[in-house]
């Protein structure tokens, strides 16, 4: 146990992605509208990231956020300008923490557990966003898929992880919202926590389960401590 490493993910873990949504309800006006954009552009990026980790075509997972807002854009009918998205990306690039994640993460700093950032963004984002929010100083390391230039949830992405801790499987857990990532870090050996922040949200009922699952970061540091 005194190698426990927690793997954090980013996005939509410890940063909120619908930070972005204040930016877009100045563009669209309508509440509603800017949610629902958000979601969808969200939903259209982690599908843009699948894809093109099927394919072996991959590309930094920014380019895949900004294909998707494009697309998004097309799609809504909504007419963004250049100028537009080069603001929403800027949003993008300094999303806010959930609000649970510094106090959590302090409280596991007191247990001496190690913790990682473990994204699909690149190395250079994900400090950029670490850094914003107040987070830096609580991870010993960043690992990106941009190493193996590969995305989550590729079993390739979690050997790698394990390669570069230098951790066993059994004392490597991943720390996410998303049941796609949870599922392949239980399908590659390792534990996961799967943070269940909509109360609504169903897991994938694929046989895979998590070995815990929080409603919250601080329910996590609850379970540990």
């Amino acid at each position: 146990m005194s190698r426990r490493v927690l793997a954090f993910d980013v996005y939509g873990t410890l940063i909120d992605t619908h930070g972005v949504v204040a930016e877009l309800q100045t563009r669209l006006g309508d509440p509603s509208t800017a949610m629902e954009f958000s979601r969808r552009w969200r939903d259209k990026q982690l599908e843009y990231s699948f894809r093109r980790g099927l394919m072996g075509a991959y590309v930094d997972f920014a380019r895949c956020t900004r294909e998707a807002l494009d697309f998004i854009d097309r799609a809504l009918g909504v007419g963004l300008s250049d100028t537009d998205k080069e603001h929403l990306m800027g949003a993008y690039a300094s999303l806010p923490a959930f609000a649970d994640a510094r106090t959590a993460l302090a409280r596991l700093a007191e247990t001496g557990i190690t913790c990682v950032a473990f994204s699909n963004g690149s190395r250079q984002a994900v400090a950029g966003l670490l850094e914003g929010a107040g987070l830096s100083e609580y991870f010993a390391d960043i690992v990106s898929v941009e190493e193996v230039r590969r995305f989550k949830p590729d079993p390739a992405v979690y050997a790698y992880l394990r390669q570069r801790l230098e951790v066993e499987p059994g004392d490597t857990w991943l720390i996410s919202s998303n049941a796609f990532d949870v599922i392949g870090a239980r399908h590659a050996g390792l534990h996961a926590a799967w943070v269940r922040r909509s109360p609504e949200a169903p897991f994938d009922s694929w046989g895979i389960d998590p070995d815990i699952t929080v409603s919250d970061l601080e329910g996590l540091a609850d379970y540990l401590n």
